[in-house]
């Protein structure tokens, strides 16, 4: 099994003021959803995995999350694609736990409910913290998009910290999936 794991603001969708709390303000970024179609077609299982700290700050509540979600989900769908998850930590970034990335809790919990290799697992997002996590679960193929937070980054560059080691970046979420199944295909034809 390959699972992709993928920030959700500022990777799939457009950065809000503040808090995205419903669902006419998630915005998807332009062919970012395609991306996510044609990843979930080539095989790769999508999950999404989200600090959403609107949460616990009472901004807004897990009714609107969800519907924000089942908004990206149909989206997803419609153009032919699948999103099997979506893990989110609910905590305010005052609070402690260990599923607040860069905790390495959302990323072990997707890895537990899956039953994966570290190995079979690649993560993409647009902040250092998505891949810090993912790094700290062991993940071993991390991918930054020059998207949201990151939108200032040239792809080109080499990442130096807070970045993880090894991180490759890609100008977006489709240049990402077009390294990954060129990369998968490369493997194929090796084997």
């Amino acid at each position: 099994m390959k699972i992709a794991i993928i920030d959700r603001d500022g990777t799939l969708n457009a950065l809000g003021e503040e808090y995205i709390s419903t669902p006419d303000e998630w915005l998807p970024l332009p062919g970012a959803l395609e991306a996510v179609a044609r990843l979930s077609r080539a095989g790769w299982h999508v999950v999404v995995a989200t600090n959403q700290p609107g949460l616990g700050r009472g901004v807004f509540d897990v009714h609107a999350l969800n519907a924000i979600h089942a908004r990206l989900l149909r989206q997803v769908a419609s153009l032919g694609g699948r999103i099997d998850a979506i893990f989110f930590c609910p905590h305010a970034d005052s609070e402690t736990c260990t599923c607040r990335k860069p905790a390495p809790g959302l990323i072990e919990q997707i890895r537990d409910r899956y039953g994966v290799e570290r190995s079979e697992m690649i993560a993409v997002g647009s902040c250092a913290t998505h891949l810090q996590a993912a790094a700290a679960a062991g993940v071993q193929q991390l991918h930054l998009v020059c998207t949201g937070q990151s939108g200032h980054i040239d792809a080109a560059q080499e990442l130096v910290p807070p970045w993880p080691v090894g991180a490759k970046p890609h100008a977006d979420l489709s240049a990402f999936v077009e390294y990954v199944i060129a990369e998968q295909a490369s493997r194929a034809t090796l084997h």
